[in-house]
């Protein structure tokens, strides 16, 4: 029957996808056995290991001290269960060029802390740039089709969080939101309740740490570093701390001159993300083929790479102006491609054998080749 093998079809589908992202966001250590240990000391209604889920993120966040740090801060205030129970757990703003893992901090918190890195309620702001499209975040008015049932967009199940853990939620690229959606983000900072337009619903924001990001000011900064290319302007902003404290400066005023000052004073912390330094290009890459070897898993394979490629990748990957994204496009390019070529030529899993496959990525005549090293 032709309806029921489309339906078979489509749920072996959905259930592929699912193992494919599941490879890509699982966590390689036992996390929540490591939380749920955690239980001693403070009479906290969070149970969570600091120490665990931070040696995670800082395992795959490279170059980003500051936001570490902040992060750890915030995990200390929640894990006390010291923070007002009328607003949510925190806010935290973050700020920065593009591609410097303003995203990826939040996925790899959401990693350690559940397991997965797609456990957190994201919410695309540039889809509610224009004033009617708040609706998808306050839900239809009064009179309107949907209204009684109060739908959103926003994930009830993941701002709420689990027992013992807090729910996570993303609000990405804010500056394109429209001021309608600011002006409804007021009360959820300040009480941590978002009542839908119709007032059938009322979402809770209490148990929730809300992150925002932000590209604001990315061009006055692009513009700041090539004036650093300058000799005679280099020369007078070569110290480190200089140049960091002229980004915060230009960041921070665009930030006022697009929020208003109620909204960023209900921010509880804000912290502005390093351009990506050439002193770190191959620790990321490095981290990306790792990232890679988890998606290989399924395959029951995985990819040793030389240093001379991981410096090819890095070297000619290597751009402030679009961060870890300009490297990924170098390694899809450089080894993921040729990978791939080799897999679908060569690549004959065994799926009763225990062993991984290893295949060792070599650079030859400028070319990447591959050689079986293990079975």
């Amino acid at each position: 029957m032709p309806f029921i093998n489309d339906m078979i079809a489509d749920s072996e589908k959905k259930k592929k996808n699912i193992e494919a992202l599941q490879a890509e966001n699982s966590s390689e250590n036992d996390v929540i056995n490591s939380h749920i240990s955690d239980s001693k000391g403070l009479n906290s209604r969070f149970r969570f290991n600091i120490d665990t889920i931070m040696a995670s993120v800082k395992s795959e966040i490279i170059g980003q001290d500051q936001a570490i740090l902040a992060v750890e801060d915030m995990l200390k205030v929640v894990r006390a269960d010291i923070t007002d129970p009328r607003k949510p757990l925190y806010t935290s703003l973050f700020l920065g060029p593009t591609g410097v893992g303003k995203t990826e901090i939040v996925r790899a918190l959401a990693r350690s802390l559940y397991g997965d890195a797609d456990a957190f309620c994201r919410i695309d702001m540039n889809t509610l740039s224009q004033e009617h499209y708040a609706a998808s975040l306050t839900g239809a008015p009064p009179g309107y089709v949907g209204a009684k049932e109060g739908k959103t967009i926003i994930d009830q199940e993941k701002i709420e969080g689990k027992l013992g853990l807090p729910g996570i939620v993303l609000l990405d690229e804010l500056e394109k939101a429209s001021k309608e959606v600011h002006q409804a983000l007021l009360n959820v900072f300040d009480n941590g309740l978002l009542t839908v337009a119709s007032g059938e619903k009322t979402y809770s924001f209490r148990n929730a740490i809300i992150f925002m990001t932000s590209n604001l000011a990315a061009q006055e900064i692009q513009s700041l570093e090539e004036k650093h290319q300058h000799p005679i302007y280099g020369m007078i902003t070569r110290n480190i701390s200089r140049r960091k404290k002229a980004v915060d400066t230009i960041i921070k005023k665009k930030m006022l001159n697009t929020f208003s000052p109620e909204f960023v004073n209900r921010i509880d912390n804000i912290t502005t993300f390093n351009w990506i330094e050439a002193s770190t290009v191959e620790k990321i890459v490095e981290l990306e083929i790792k990232n890679l070897n988890r998606r290989l898993k399924k395959h029951n394979c995985m990819v040793e790479v030389e240093n001379d490629i991981i410096k090819l990748i890095a070297n000619s990957g290597f751009d402030r102006q679009f961060g870890a994204r300009s490297l990924r496009r170098s390694m899809r390019k450089i080894l993921e491609v040729p990978l791939a070529e080799y897999l679908l030529d060569h690549h004959r899993a065994d799926e009763t054998s225990f062993n991984k496959i290893i295949y060792r990525a070599q650079l030859s005549n400028s070319e990447v080749n591959f050689i079986t090293k293990q079975i």
